[in-house]
């Protein structure tokens, strides 16, 4: 029998089927890392490997390769040093509208930390939410201690639903603009409980051009690129719409073509174009145009849009489209980049810069923003270090006994 309260009444539940909400708010919390959490983890990542559907959306196939026993036993040893921490209690995360699998990934971060997860999903109907669901359903049986602290929702924008699920949440996380905050931020939650959230971004890429100029696996890389980028639109945070080229004049012509012609070929090769795509690309370069000295870079089509910068300005994270619009700049130094950085900036994805120079650049400007510095292709990769926050010491509690 389905127990919910009224302002529950349109809320669709993917998993369970049905649920006691006030049993279900009894359950304790648990250590991190748990035996059965991962093992359950494991489970459910051979399941989505050998899933036909799974198999179709290469965001699935990631999430499966993350949550293997022997990468959940690596994040233990690197996150899970105290003893005596549990997890908080109950977890209500809303995730975003735009980036399919997240909500994933919110839940996974939940459960290793030991917390009971309410997970309010896309209102979107993405099929690899549908998957993900199925596959839990699959396990519910034989992991059911895990399976029970889960509740995946779907509603569409309602107070009074998300107003009942904050008021008696131990934490909240927020996946979404400012905006979409704001209004989330107008649902109270109690006293002692905390809020997380991870608002909107802005990411880059840098790229050594003398480096770029003798790579032999281009379409490699560039295929790595297309995953931070075209996999999501460009929707996604991490996803870089500023490149700034650095190295010798000839080398940077000679990367550049190789680099784009490439890119184009696997934009080609994999990607939906949808053709409103070309008109918020048209109306993106003439907003942009109005107001900042751009040039556009000729094209054979409407697949990859380019502008290259004259000036590069402190404000140029506002002027960004989806769906492959990128803005160049030429710089001389990587630190040309140093006074644009606010703490806006989440990622910055690299390529030909040793891991030793970019710790140098990061702390010796004492950068207000970039959270993420990561090779070209990882910039989607989850990590429990996401926006500055260690995720599982701050959906933990920690326990002193002296």
């Amino acid at each position: 029998m389905i127990h919910m309260p009224s302002n529950f009444n349109h809320v669709v539940l993917l998993y369970p089927k049905e649920i006691d909400w006030g049993n279900w708010k009894q359950q304790k919390s648990d250590v991190p890392f748990s035996d059965s959490v991962v093992e359950f983890l494991n489970a459910f990542s051979s399941l989505l490997l050998k899933d036909k559907d799974a198999r179709r959306y290469p965001d699935v196939a990631t999430l499966a390769f993350f949550c293997r026993k022997a990468n959940v036993l690596t994040l233990k040893q690197e996150h899970n040093s105290e003893k005596l921490r549990l997890g908080r209690g109950i977890v209500f995360h809303v995730a975003p509208s735009n980036v399919p699998i997240n909500f994933a990934y919110s839940l996974i971060a939940g459960l290793l930390s030991g917390n009971r997860n309410i997970v309010r999903v896309s209102a979107k109907e993405f099929p690899q939410v549908n998957i993900v669901a199925h596959a839990i359903e699959l396990l519910s049986e034989q992991y059911r201690h895990v399976t029970d602290r889960i509740a995946l929702v779907r509603y569409e924008r309602s107070d009074d639903a998300t107003t009942g699920f904050s008021a008696f949440c131990d934490v909240r996380i927020i996946w979404g603009g400012d905006e979409t905050i704001s209004k989330i931020r107008q649902s109270p939650i109690p006293a002692r409980s905390i809020e997380v959230t991870f608002a909107d971004r802005y990411s880059l890429a840098i790229v050594n051009a003398d480096e770029l100029v003798h790579e032999q696996e281009m379409k490699k890389l560039t295929e790595s690129f297309y995953n931070d980028t075209y996999l999501f639109d460009q929707n996604a945070c991490s996803s870089p719409h500023l490149l700034v080229w650095l190295g010798s004049k000839e080398n940077i012509y000679s990367a550049r073509e190789r680099f784009w012609t490439s890119v184009r070929e696997v934009v080609s090769e994999k990607y939906d174009f949808q053709p409103v795509m070309a008109v918020d690309k048209i109306t993106s370069f003439c907003r942009q145009a109005i107001a900042l000295p751009i040039q556009k870079e000729a094209a054979q089509d409407n697949l990859v849009w380019r502008v290259l910068l004259g000036d590069l300005s402190d404000n140029i994270d506002e002027y960004r489209c989806a769906g492959g619009y990128f803005t160049e700049y030429i710089a001389s130094s990587i630190d040309e980049v140093v006074p644009i950085i606010k703490n806006k900036y989440q990622t910055m994805a690299y390529y030909g810069f040793s891991r030793e120079d970019l710790i140098n650049f990061a702390l010796g400007n004492r950068l207000p923003g970039l959270d993420r510095i990561v090779p070209i292709g990882e910039t989607s990769s989850f990590s429990l270090n996401w926006d500055g926050y260690d995720l599982i010491k701050t959906l933990t509690r920690k326990v002193s006994v002296l």
